[in-house]
Parts: C-alpha cells; structure tokens; sequence
C-alpha cells in the first residue's frame, strides 16, 4: 500500500470585494457570493485543489466586520456548492430586511445595517486525488456533471472572456456583477504592510 501526501501545498484559496454600493437585500448578496465563489472554485479547478470548509467573511456599511465557517459533506470545487454553502451561513448569521412590510411587522433591532463588504474562501485544501467516502444519498454522477460544467465554463471563459457566459442571477443587478473577480484580484505578498 502506497501512502500519497494528498494536503495541498496552500491553506486557503479566497477573494473578497467591496462593492460599488450597499447590498440591501438577500438576493445582492447571492450575486456577489455566486461572483466570488465562480473565481475561487476557478482557481481551485485551475490548480487541482478541492476545499473541505468554506469560510465567509462580512462587512457592513459601518465596518462591523465578522465571519463563519462550515466543514463541506464532501471536498469541492464545484462552483454551486462553494457559494451555496456561503450563502447558508450568510442567511444563518445575517438578517437584512426583506421588504417595507417586513420592517414594519418586525423589530428593527433584528436587522442588520446593509453590507458594503464580502468574502469568500476555500480552506482545508486537499489535491484532486483525495480520496473519501461518499454517503448513500450523495449522487456522483450528478457531482460529475457539476464539474464538468463548472470546466466548460472555464474553457469557454479562456477562449472569449468572463463576460462570454453569465449565470442568469447575474443579470438582476447590473451594478453589483460587473467585476471580473478572478482577473480583477489584487495579490499581495505576505510582507506587504501597505
């Protein structure tokens, strides 16, 4: 038997944004969540790695700053799976008001302030060739599906741009999804002070 190092050799594959304006409602922050997670489950992908945890970190317009994370069923790069475990723990531990009739049925100590930062990160890394154990009701061809698309959209990415093929949810809000998060990241070295 062959033992074969399956940790990969970076902790953490993330990118964050702050956006041109505030995100008010759930569904602005599930635009900019899908955006972010489509660049870090790229960048997994583009140097086969899958995470076990992903984390998300919040800002709002007043700087209160925190962030949650959760351990994933299975290791990922699956763009679908990165940003709706992100999007669980924002619903989890965010409330923004939905509507006037809300805000108006409800406390307005239960709200939050609308967010004006975000982020996104993969951790606990491991190569494509970790091996698990999947559970009874886990569908692998399904997962299999789901990342040959993911790749195809990549491919089709490289070829004509990041603006060739959008998600449907990107065109809601014109505003918020025009940033290339992949291409647009800034990469500061670890001695980098500012």
């Amino acid at each position: 038997v062959k033992i074969e190092n399956t940790s990969a050799p970076v902790k953490s594959v993330g990118n964050s944004t702050t956006t041109p304006k505030d995100m008010e409602t759930d569904e602005d922050v599930k635009i900019v969540l899908y955006i972010l997670a489509e660049s870090v489950a790229a960048r997994l992908r583009e140097n086969g790695f899958r995470c076990r945890t992903v984390e998300i970190s919040l800002r709002d317009k007043d700087l209160y700053h925190f962030s949650k994370q959760v351990k994933l069923k299975n290791a990922s790069n699956i763009t679908k799976e990165i940003a709706e475990a992100g999007y669980r723990l924002y619903k989890e531990s965010y409330r923004l008001p939905a509507d006037e009739y809300e805000k108006r049925q409800l406390s307005p100590e239960l709200f939050q302030k609308p967010l004006r930062s975000i982020g996104i990160r993969g951790t606990d890394l491991v190569t494509d060739y970790f091996w698990e154990q999947l559970d009874l009701f886990t569908d692998p061809s399904f997962r299999e599906k789901q990342m040959k698309m993911d790749e195809a959209v990549d491919v089709i990415r490289r070829r004509f741009g990041f603006y060739s093929i959008q998600r449907g949810l990107m065109y809601r809000d014109r505003i918020l999804s025009a940033c290339d998060a992949k291409a647009d990241h800034t990469v500061h070295p670890h001695g980098y002070f500012g």
